[in-house]
């Protein structure tokens, strides 16, 4: 089994180096780090967790709570956060929770009595509670994808309020004037962004906004599929829906289709996350692209930072959503 000083003399660097590679601390060129890590990679080096969480009180070990993995926006942004936490040495324990306050809690409470050295959230947290106490316990705390501006966490997420106001642009071009809206649950701050830019878009093209439009799902494809029947069944159905997630949006598509309505001749469908099922779906979807990539890098970059002790003030990091479109949409009465 290859030991530090095999990595040291196969890299032509020093002891000393190797360690601040394994431990991320000390000032190092990305060149010289690149380099150590290919040579652990290529002798298939593994730094000792135990001596190191007992030394140091580190396992290397981040946790990533989930509300849901079979929503491939989730699952990309837990691929995203395995790989970077991959290339800084760390392990990734994932968590599904439901959207369940006891299993955020219990799963919240495990990662910490196993010294996870931090956490990454990807859910609504309903409880704020239990947040607070781990930071007062100290626990390094990162959020992805959502906002908890009443918090001190680092945060890195998209601009919803502008996604669900370049969503509803692009269909008012288009000439649709009775665009509904599903959303999830109007409680989490990213959906209440979204409809809040939905509704901007409308107001500036003098087209009123109508609360019966507004239709909260729960965020499975069934669960959109369902609701986006409800608002079809009205006599007067709205001739594009904007979904605030590409499952609920898919669902509309087949809704529609059930109904023996044209999508986008008779209904047009907007989603947001640009997962690989908008791309595959027939008609492929026109989505608000979030830069999954880019988020699960930063998050992990940010919470890296805050165990090694290199940061104290924390970041919120807006990235700028973007239009993707498909053949989902069309003009209106074209």
């Amino acid at each position: 089994m290859a030991t530090i000083y095999d990595i040291a003399k196969e890299a032509g660097v020093s002891i000393a180096t190797v360690s601040k590679v394994i431990n991320q601390t000390g000032r190092i060129s990305d060149k010289t780090r690149q380099h150590v890590m290919e040579v652990m990679k290529r002798l298939n080096y593994q730094p000792s967790v135990v001596a190191s969480a007992l030394t140091k009180k580190r396992t290397y070990t981040i946790g990533l709570l989930v509300p849901d993995l079979a929503n491939p926006f989730f699952a990309e942004i837990a691929r995203s956060v395995e790989d970077r936490a991959h290339e800084l040495g760390y392990n990734l324990v994932i968590c599904n929770t439901d959207n369940d306050l006891n299993k955020e809690e219990r799963y919240t409470n495990l990662l910490r009595q196993k010294s996870a050295d931090g956490i990454i959230l990807a859910t609504g947290v309903r409880s704020s509670a239990s947040l607070k106490k781990l930071l007062q316990q100290k626990q390094a705390i990162a959020v992805i994808a959502r906002d908890m501006p009443a918090l001190a966490v680092d945060t890195v997420l998209v601009d919803d309020f502008l996604g669900g106001y370049l969503a509803a642009s692009h269909l008012l071009e288009l000439g649709h004037r009775h665009i509904a809206v599903i959303s999830e649950d109007l409680e989490v701050m990213s959906s209440r962004d979204r409809v809040r830019g939905y509704r901007q878009a409308l107001e500036e093209a003098d087209v009123p906004f109508e609360e019966k439009w507004v239709r909260v799902s729960a965020f499975q494809l069934q669960d959109g599929k369902e609701t986006a029947g409800r608002l079809l069944d009205e006599p007067d159905r709205p001739t594009a829906i904007f979904a605030c997630n590409d499952l609920l949006a898919i669902g509309a598509i087949q809704a529609a289709r059930e109904r023996g309505l044209a999508v986008p001749r008779d209904l047009s469908v907007v989603g947001f996350d640009n997962t690989v099922l908008a791309g595959i779906i027939d008609p492929p979807l026109t989505t608000i692209a979030q830069p999954i990539q880019e988020m699960g890098r930063q998050v992990v970059n940010l919470i890296s930072q805050e165990i090694n002790g290199e940061k104290n003030a924390k970041q919120r990091v807006v990235l700028v959503p973007e239009l993707v479109v498909r053949e989902s949409t069309g003009q209106w009465g074209a």
